[in-house]
């Protein structure tokens, strides 16, 4: 039975107003946090660090839960009270009046962010397991345009006030949630719901969850090491363009443009093809492959202008995510695709708050200016290993799989 579009419009739109939520926030939170702590360069960076290590972190707690309450109660109520408390936190972070309240802001913000498992879950739901490549390319898709749109809207805003994208993203979110009530459908049945576990409060235990299929196992050990790796754009992009090639905010902002763009385009319109041309393992590979020598080729780039045709080789690269996904989802149950979902954004949360610290210090060190190595691309190459590393795992999950 055919499922009805508003649904499926629904939740992209939902899944592009959380990027592009992240990208308002992007070019205008270090600058609050700069403003409130006094024009103080250095203890802002070290705010903002924490600041994004703790979002992250929430993400990681309450994924799980999520992913499992929508398995019980459904994914529509799940996603609603979500968006509200979404709506709400960009309120309360437009008013923030000390960093105080900045933190308490970012925690609510990591645990409404933490929906994305319920979404993943929605897009198995409505999807026939042939299909499910493209649905999750729409998920990349919504991310990529959200990333375009988020930061230039957010720079832009900024300039007439550094609250006022907080509450733009208030006002966005706040209509899409209205949206929500009045026309998504719940797209669990009643058949395939389980009973919710208090065991599932625990993340870690949530966890074994993807012990319990090999290839699940197995291409979450894949995703973890991808995820890790690509931390390194938003937490390097900035810093790294700028020292080594000089780099204005201007063009800092096209890049990122460029790579959203580029996104979107693989993602949702050139994934799906290519993934039922080669099929879900021959596109992992391919992606996989294509992300190391792009990061790689990030670190070694002499020039600044390398780095945009490095961008357009490497968006192919992004048909790896949805394959992984696709060959998740069809091992799954119906009633466990939200618990897996929850635990697989768990794993890529952990990634966000270790990334952040890992590319960041390994830049410092690279940058000679206290004896070390002076290779400022050093971070981009260990990404370009980690990434093959995530290949290599990926092939062995894939080497004595035969889908059900």
């Amino acid at each position: 039975m055919p499922r009805p579009q508003p649904a499926v419009i629904f939740i992209f739109i939902t899944l592009f107003l959380d990027i592009f939520g992240i990208g308002l926030v992007v070019p205008v939170l270090p600058r609050l946090v700069e403003q409130m702590q006094g024009g103080n360069v250095e203890a802002a960076s070290h705010t903002v660090g924490w600041l994004g290590a703790l979002y992250a972190l929430m993400q990681f707690l309450l994924s799980p839960i999520l992913g499992s309450l929508s398995d019980r109660f459904g994914r529509r109520p799940v996603i609603l009270v979500s968006l509200l408390g979404s709506a709400l936190d960009y309120l309360l972070l437009a008013w923030a009046p000390t960093l105080a309240w900045l933190f308490i802001g970012r925690i609510i913000s990591g645990i409404t962010a933490a929906n994305f498992s319920a979404a993943s879950a929605y897009i198995a739901d409505i999807t026939p397991p042939e299909k499910r490549a493209a649905g999750f390319g729409m998920i990349g898709a919504a991310f990529g345009l959200g990333f375009i749109a988020g930061p230039a809207v957010g720079g832009l805003l900024g300039e007439y006030g550094l609250r006022l994208p907080f509450l733009v993203a208030a006002g966005v979110t706040g209509l899409n949630w209205l949206y929500g009530v009045f026309v998504l459908p719940e797209s669990l049945t009643h058949d395939n719901r389980r009973d919710f576990s208090w065991l599932s409060l625990n993340p870690f235990r949530s966890l074994a969850a993807l012990t319990r299929w090999p290839i699940v196992s197995g291409l979450a050990g894949s995703q973890f090491l991808m995820n890790l790796a690509h931390n390194i754009y938003p937490s390097l992009w900035v810093l790294y363009t700028g020292f080594r090639y000089n780099w204005s905010s201007q063009t800092v902002g096209l890049s990122l443009c460029v790579v959203g763009l580029t996104s979107a385009i693989v993602q949702g319109v050139l994934a799906g093809k290519i993934i039922r041309k080669i099929g879900e393992r021959k596109a992992v590979l391919l992606g996989l492959g294509l992300m190391s020598i792009t990061m790689a080729g990030y670190g070694l780039a002499p020039e600044g202008w390398m780095i945009f045709v490095i961008i357009m080789i490497g968006a192919v690269g992004g048909v790896a995510g949805p394959a992984e996904q696709s060959l998740i989802s069809q091992a799954v149950p119906a009633d466990e695709q939200g618990a897996v979902q929850g635990a697989l954004n768990s794993l890529a949360s952990v990634a966000g708050v270790i990334g952040p610290l890992l590319w960041t210090s390994i830049f410092a060190a690279s940058l000679g200016t206290h004896g070390s190595i002076n290779l400022p691309g050093l971070a981009f190459i260990i990404a370009g290993v980690l990434t093959f590393l995530a290949l290599v795992v990926a092939i062995r999950a894939l080497r004595n799989w035969t889908p059900s």
